[in-house]
């Protein structure tokens, strides 16, 4: 894999600072290839060797030929499958389109017949198209940001981060457990990253500070603790920013990290060199059949809970 170098430095003469590599760990460098449903195992382990073996252009190739695979219903996974691949192979403008199509399609999904749900609940999901989950959406959006980032386009990343915020914020309001997936540390880190390669340190700040309290909340379940390099990025430009109250607090709580400012003590601009990797496998989605008796009377009750049964004039679709 590739790794992403962007050199934060914002005019005038530079001086590195040295190679700081970020620990922002991805759910896993196979997030979109492991989590769709459904007898695929074939192609699925021949993407997955090539990718082990160091050529995602194979594994791209597979994923263009297995296409008919995927079929009508599973027309988002196969966006999210190739063109996260094709980042993987470098091409990233490539990338991007795919996945500019694939997030059309998940805004096309979010509307869907009540006919289709019906079906699914009599049967099982197979009869519904594959939605992604939450996570998967945001992702579409980080991986397009890296594109842009990659070949040096920090203001079209930045339209994917503010995409990323809205998607996030959106989650946060309507799924209240927090055992849940409603917010991303990696997300809102990233998002921090590139508005200060843009030069913007109050919304990188803010969108470092957003992505602490996000790897704070997410910590029980997710195993993770918020990054050190992420606890430097809050001291660091809280400090440039003057937020006193803020620097100060960040640094009790964080009382034995050490972090370089943005100029040296001789007024020379620093730079940070970012890496980023991908780490690791997602879990692997499995169908989990299980054959329940139920009445009549039972799936008239939750078929109009559904709203299935309505006045003639009601449009015969939900949101």
């Amino acid at each position: 894999m590739k790794p992403f170098l962007s050199r934060f430095a914002h005019g005038g003469s530079v001086r590195w600072s040295g190679i700081f590599p970020v620990s922002l760990v991805l759910a896993g460098c196979l997030a979109f290839l492991s989590t769709g449903c459904g007898p695929s195992v074939n192609r699925y382990l021949l993407i997955e060797q090539s990718l082990l073996a160091g050529n995602p252009q194979q594994a791209a190739s597979i994923v263009e030929q297995t296409k008919e695979e995927y079929g009508t219903k599973g027309r988002l996974l196969y966006g999210m499958d190739r063109g996260f691949i094709l980042q993987m192979a470098g091409q990233y403008q490539q990338s991007s389109a795919v996945l500019e199509q694939a997030e059309e399609e998940v805004e096309r999904l979010y509307t869907r017949s009540i006919r289709t749900e019906t079906a699914a609940f009599l049967t099982n999901d197979n009869a519904l198209p594959y939605e992604g989950d939450a996570y998967e959406h945001v992702m579409i959006n980080v991986v397009k940001a890296l594109n842009y980032a990659a070949q040096g386009q920090i203001q079209e990343a930045l339209v994917e981060v503010r995409r990323i915020d809205h998607r996030l914020n959106v989650l946060g309001d309507r799924v209240k457990d927090l055992d849940k997936y409603r917010n991303d540390g990696f997300a809102r880190y990233l998002s921090g990253i590139l508005y200060e390669a843009a030069g913007d340190q109050n919304n990188a700040f803010i969108a470092y500070r957003n992505a602490y309290e996000a790897y704070q909340a997410m910590k029980g379940w997710l195993r993770l603790s918020p990054p050190v390099s992420l606890q430097a990025d809050l001291l660091r430009t809280a400090e440039v920013l003057g937020l006193k109250t803020e620097f100060e607090s960040y640094r009790q709580a964080f009382p034995d990290v050490t972090w370089t400012p943005i100029s040296s003590s001789s007024g020379e601009e620093l730079a940070h060199v970012i890496m980023i990797s991908y780490n690791g496998r997602a879990p692997r989605k499995e169908d989990m059949f299980l054959d329940l008796p139920i009445s009549l009377d039972a799936v008239q009750l939750v078929l109009l809970n559904r709203g299935v049964f309505r006045g003639p004039y009601q449009r015969d679709r939900v949101a």
